[in-house]
């Protein structure tokens, strides 16, 4: 568990022991890997997507072993003799160029309890790998690729910077256009130029730079030519991703992170109100949001509810902890009793708080229902599997279409309904697992600017 990471080693209150603690987030992220893989995959190729999977699949590695089993892969899938080590080598040393891997620290031996050390200039340092001994090793001959004892590891932190990205990139694309979405990615590529990626507020972008970064991108010619309204749109927005900081250099423009995860948590919160509890709620949680502090009176009046029911759908929210109520007592005179105020507000932090822990039950309840299908339904299931395998032999010596068909009878109709219900059913409890990390994504971030 220390090799992926899973759990971490300290010294204790005896100095010759240990204390190790779970990393109970880093083993959700178990549930990533999936979406780290399609990133590769789609970005930089099979091959990458091949090491990315090799270093998940070990925790952690060397560069020529990781090298050596992709190429093993690639063989049995691409059903070929030989594949070009050189290739897979500059794969690796790209993904550690854009720091997707990382070079793993050091034990160190001074004290009764090691700790692990890695200066940072050595973290993304390329190993330099000797191909006549990489080729040696995949032939089953001794050699010395010449990075023994040097591991690497997945940095899941670059891939969540990716995925942060492509959030605010979509959000936007939705909200306006594809060209504002584009606009928006070539800002966070300048970004990165002059900021630390995981800061509140970038430091400014000068709109020459921009625009010049745009006009070479020949596919959004319509952005080229309008850039600056864009620019002027994205500032004016009320998501406030884009701010205007300064005039110098034909203009000087900010990215709010922080701004940008309020707005997308807003926005989460608002359509888990509507799923839950309809419109009318809703209508009620934006009513409090945009007023901040409201009494009961004012939300029958303001939402155009009717009384008895805004009643009804405003304690159920609060009920829910969705919405929080404050109680003020007002002294009118001397001789009249206080009168009690109660005010209903929203307190972003404990509602994001609450839905990431009912997200995390949805998690386990679809994992736990998705495992139950397939142990009830074992038999079946590895029934079809083998008559697919029965089948593809078949194929492979030449049978006839009534010998194939004849042998695809042997799952009578009942079955095949019921197989496919079940396929059904998994599949959606897959796909509810993927928005439900997705939703736990946003509001982890939110919580992280709020520290």
């Amino acid at each position: 568990m220390i090799q992926y990471d899973f759990v971490t080693f300290s010294m204790g209150q005896l100095p010759d022991r240990a204390e190790y603690t779970l990393l109970a987030d880093k083993v959700v992220l178990l549930l990533r890997y999936p979406r780290y893989l399609l990133l590769m995959k789609t970005q930089y190729g099979d091959e990458a997507e091949m090491l990315i999977e090799e270093i998940l699949r070990q925790g952690k590695d060397t560069a020529s072993r990781v090298i050596i089993r992709a190429a093993t892969r690639l063989k049995e899938s691409l059903k070929v003799e030989k594949v070009c080590l050189v290739t897979l080598r500059d794969k690796f040393l790209v993904l550690v160029n854009k720091q997707f891997v990382m070079r793993c620290p050091y034990p160190s031996e001074e004290k009764d309890v090691p700790e692990l050390t890695i200066k940072e200039k050595q973290l993304y340092l390329p190993p330099d790998i000797n191909l006549k001994g990489l080729s040696d090793l995949e032939e089953g001959k001794p050699g010395n690729p010449g990075d023994e004892g040097i591991c690497w590891r997945v940095n899941l932190d670059r891939f969540h910077q990716d995925f942060r990205d492509q959030i605010m990139v979509s959000a936007i694309s939705r909200r306006l256009d594809d060209n504002a979405g584009e606009l928006l990615r070539q800002l966070l590529k300048q970004m990165y130029l002059r900021t630390e990626p995981w800061v509140a507020t970038s430091n400014p972008v000068p709109f020459t730079e921009l625009r010049e970064a745009v006009r070479k991108q020949s596919s959004y010619p319509l952005l080229a030519q309008y850039v600056d309204q864009y620019l002027k749109i994205m500032e004016e927005d009320s998501s406030g991703f884009v701010s205007k900081v300064g005039d110098s250099s034909g203009g000087q423009y900010s990215l709010n992170m922080k701004t940008a995860f309020i707005q997308l948590t807003w926005a989460t919160i608002e359509n888990i109100v509507m799923e839950r509890f309809g419109s009318k709620a809703a209508r009620i949680f934006r009513l409090v949001k945009a007023k901040k502090f409201v009494e009961q009176e004012q939300i029958q009046q303001i939402a155009m509810i009717p009384a008895k029911e805004a009643k009804l759908l405003t304690y159920k929210l609060l009920e829910e902890n969705f919405l929080q109520m404050q109680e003020l007592r007002k002294s009118l005179a001397s001789n009249v009793p206080n009168k009690t105020f109660f005010l209903f507000y929203i307190d972003l932090n404990q509602v994001a708080r609450m839905v990431l822990e009912m997200c995390c039950k949805a998690l386990y309840n679809a994992m736990t229902r998705r495992e139950y299908e397939r142990s009830e339904n074992r038999r079946m299931i590895e029934k079809q599997q083998r008559i697919e395998l029965i089948t593809l032999n078949m194929k492979e010596q030449g049978a006839t279409s009534e010998q194939l068909a004849e042998i695809e009878e042997m799952l009578t109709p009942p079955e095949q309904a019921l197989l496919e219900k079940v396929r059904i059913m998994i599949n959606r409890l897959n796909e509810a697992e993927l928005q439900l990390d997705e939703t736990m994504f946003i509001l982890q971030l939110y919580l992280s600017y709020q520290i």
